[in-house]
């Protein structure tokens, strides 16, 4: 829900070295949202589990994930190809180096990559239903339209997602979205993707409470060409939503798998994103350890004695994000130690599980000199004794799941991150 991505990494650590990518989720709080009361289960399903009678389908669940060379030259990210369609007919296109989150809810694209003709959604306020997405190094403004999404071999049919900066609404953000001094994600280039899929622990990106009432500010009616939208409420069924929560099967959550990387990091390497907890051979919990949330979706790390209550495992943070004494590079926020750094914390679930995570922190310049970009000692500070980002460093070398609020597998009942 709180990204500190970095893009174009050459830019920032070479310049200011600052956090200035977006990615991810809604910076807003995850306590806006209802765990497990804003979505409802498929036909045939019940919590992510086939209903009595049901005949389980075997489908292709898994797909690649990379981290390398881009053109944003953006360092630790890790992207995935999405295939949309106009819904109900074959008329589709795949998006490459789209950013696989599981800190957010929804599939974002930049419509400037979208050449299909799609259909927006109409908001009760009037206009097309328009969204503002917040993130931790800026804010993106679109439009909302209906896609049938296929990943792997899954498919969320009709499901809304944003088109970040269509130009339709683009009048309109800086008086209804993007406030001074606060970057405006407007395309690729600034963002270092195509877009966002986020795979994250819960369905739809608002809930219940946009349901109810425009006080969140997330969605609004915007005129085609208007300078000014109407705040607006948004039933379930036209948010933005993740599209796992819409599979037919395999739909409580994910698996992100990543290799192990060398200290010095590597120049690419690649993983897997599987679909489903339990649901599948191949996604099977086993004897992985569950960490239940707290309403906003956090559980605590204990660090150098100091522990910080907002933790969060979100690979759409390119590092680790904790505020400490380690130094800093010249005219940055990221770590650059004159040696790697070992570490130990320990993260606690709701539930009491706790485990002891060791940790490296190495010189953010001196990996990015050498051409890293898969890296699992890149780390920053994160501007706030009480947040601890467990980015997509963490992921090197796990297989960390996450389930979705409201569904239910082996673990227990989701939300939760297991590893």
């Amino acid at each position: 829900m709180r990204k500190f991505l970095m893009i174009s990494a050459a830019l920032c650590l070479f310049a200011s070295m600052a956090a200035c990518g977006g990615g991810g989720g809604s910076a807003n709080s995850a306590a806006s949202t209802t765990s497990g009361s804003s979505t409802s289960a498929p036909a045939g399903q019940t919590n992510g589990k086939p209903t009595t009678g049901a005949s389980p389908t075997v489908v292709a669940n898994q797909m690649s994930v990379t981290v390398g060379p881009n053109a944003w030259s953006a360092q630790n990210v890790l992207y995935t190809s999405v295939t949309i369609c106009v819904p109900g007919t074959s008329n589709c296109q795949t998006i490459n180096d789209v950013l696989v989150d599981t800190g957010s809810f929804g599939l974002r694209l930049f419509d400037s990559q979208v050449t299909l003709p799609l259909q927006k959604v109409s908001a009760a306020a009037g206009g097309t239903l328009t969204e503002c997405t917040t993130f931790g190094s800026g804010t993106a403004w679109g439009t909302v339209a209906q896609v049938d999404i296929k990943l792997a071999g899954e498919v969320a049919s009709t499901t809304p997602i944003q088109l970040i900066a269509d130009p339709a609404v683009s009048g309109s953000a800086t008086s209804n979205c993007i406030p001074t001094g606060v970057t405006d994600l407007n395309s690729p280039s600034v963002m270092g993707a195509n877009g966002i899929l986020g795979v994250g622990l819960n369905a739809a990106d608002c809930g219940a409470s946009c349901v109810a009432t425009t006080s969140p500010g997330w969605y609004y009616g915007c005129p085609a060409n208007a300078t000014t939208c109407l705040g607006t409420t948004v039933p379930l069924a036209d948010q933005v939503t993740n599209p796992v929560s819409m599979f037919a099967h395999d739909n409580n959550g994910v698996v992100l798998t990543l290799p192990s990387v060398p200290p010095t990091g590597v120049s690419s390497a690649s993983g897997t994103l599987t679909f489903g907890i339990d649901t599948q051979a191949d996604n099977a919990l086993g004897s992985a350890k569950v960490y239940t949330l707290n309403s906003n979706y956090d559980f605590s790390t204990t660090f150098n004695g100091n522990t910080f209550p907002e933790s969060f495992l979100d690979s759409g943070s390119n590092g680790l994000f904790f505020d400490d004494s380690i130094p800093a590079c010249s005219g940055s926020t990221f770590y650059c130690p004159a040696s790697t750094m070992s570490f130990s914390a320990m993260i606690q679930g709701l539930n009491g599980n706790n485990v002891s995570l060791d940790f490296d922190v190495g010189n953010a310049d001196a990996m990015v000199a050498r051409g890293a970009y898969a890296m699992d000692d890149f780390a920053a500070q994160s501007g706030s004794t009480n947040i601890f980002d467990w980015g997509l460093s963490a992921f090197w070398g796990r297989s960390i799941y996450t389930a979705i609020a409201g569904t239910v597998n082996s673990g227990g009942q989701g939300p939760f991150f297991a590893l």
